[in-house]
């Protein structure tokens, strides 16, 4: 691809472009640029919401230019304040580390790697001395910081704001100063931290990076950003079957955003099946979906696994679980097999009927369980577990 047609496509789907001339600019120079993206490891798992960026990262590495993925270690300690009402809480430095270690090979389902540099941001921000914190925090005053939405409710509202907090911007923003970025990109939610990075550079003496942010994708409840502490993500390390069931569960008025900002299918390849027929609409994105990040073989088994599920039977291929010993009743069966956390939570899905055993409805939790050594679960519509019982 050409540098104008990369802009051009950049530009169509962006939200802001910080600054447009200085990008295009940048991107017709004929110099390799350092791309930037950061991603805090609060979760294990990377999702489709972050591809809708990595999507656009590798159009630019498609260019020549490179792509330095930050884990934010350091800063996950902390958490993004971004869109919260309320204070998060903390990871241990150990916790981000743990969920960071599978990000480079999920970023690389999109990015090419021989153009991708993954770096933690732990490796300068916990080299910085007391002196060089108190200078980094020197460069904005309590009115500018305060400007950001979300801390800006907050305080009207009463609501706490933890110092640590007002220093997440700064610690972002000094990222890009330690790795000398040309250009920034996000979601719309983080404006404001990427433009603190772009002013920091010029405090600190180096050139500013260009801003560039991008839609924000909506979860899988329809109303709050797709999100790992949110809960209702699709996620890009899933197994096939988990994510083929997610994409059945796009909301419907959703899902030509889905189309757009996930895939490479163009409005002709979808738009006319959304109005004639949305579950055959569902099926072409889970498909698309799932082939492009496990495979085609994979997508065709997930997809017969959904079908078999939806018309009531239980897959070929399940969790299995291999108790030593048989279980006193019902409910120890249900929470022995990780359907449920606690006895008397097995107990309210019996009593609620949301437990099948070998397809019969479950009612009484202290019933005994059947003689037999092997067993299969139904909790809901689609979670099955296969349990042996030895002895």
């Amino acid at each position: 691809m050409e540098a104008r047609e990369v802009f051009d496509i950049i530009r169509r789907d962006a939200v802001d472009i910080v600054s447009e001339e200085a990008f295009f600019k940048k991107l017709t120079s004929g110099k390799k640029l350092s791309v930037k993206l950061g991603a805090d490891p609060t979760r294990p798992d990377l999702h489709l919401g972050h591809s809708v960026v990595l999507r656009k990262l590798r159009l630019l590495q498609r260019l020549g230019h490179e792509v330095i993925f930050v884990i934010g270690d350091f800063t996950a300690m902390i958490g993004d304040p971004s869109g919260k009402s309320k204070t998060r809480p903390p990871l241990s430095f150990e916790q981000t580390r743990e969920n960071g270690k599978t990000y480079f090979e999920q970023v690389t389902k999109i990015l090419d790697p021989q153009h991708t540099r993954i770096v933690y941001n732990s490796d300068w921000l916990k080299a910085l001395r007391f002196e060089d914190v108190l200078k980094l925090a020197g460069k904005f005053t309590l009115a500018q910081i305060l400007e950001r939405n979300d801390f800006s409710s907050r305080y009207k509202e009463g609501s706490p704001i933890g110092l640590h907090e007002l220093f997440y911007p700064l610690m972002q923003g000094y990222d890009s100063v330690a790795l000398h970025a040309d250009i920034e990109i996000g979601g719309s939610d983080q404006t404001f931290n990427l433009l603190v990075g772009r002013s920091l550079q010029r405090d600190y003496g180096q050139d500013a990076q260009d801003v560039i942010t991008f839609p924000l994708l909506i979860g899988l409840d329809g109303t709050e950003k797709m999100s790992k502490s949110l809960n209702n993500y699709i996620g890009l390390g899933e197994p096939a079957a988990d994510m083929y069931q997610k994409c059945m569960r796009v909301p419907d008025a959703l899902l030509a955003d889905y189309f757009r900002l996930t895939t490479d299918l163009i409005p002709s390849d979808y738009a006319s099946l959304m109005e004639s027929d949305m579950p055959a609409a569902h099926a072409l994105y889970a498909d698309t979906i799932v082939t492009m990040y496990c495979g085609k073989e994979e997508a065709l088994q997930a997809k017969a696994r959904y079908l078999s599920v939806a018309a009531g039977e239980a897959p070929e291929i399940m969790e299995e679980i291999v108790l030593s010993e048989r279980p006193r009743n019902m409910a120890e069966l249900v929470r022995f097999s990780g359907l449920a956390a606690s006895n008397s939570e097995a107990r309210r899905l019996i009593v609620g009927k949301g437990i099948r055993l070998d397809s019969a409805l479950l009612e009484m939790p202290d019933a005994p369980v059947p003689q037999g050594t092997s067993f299969v679960l139904k909790r809901g519509k689609n979670r099955f577990v296969r349990v042996f019982i030895e002895g």
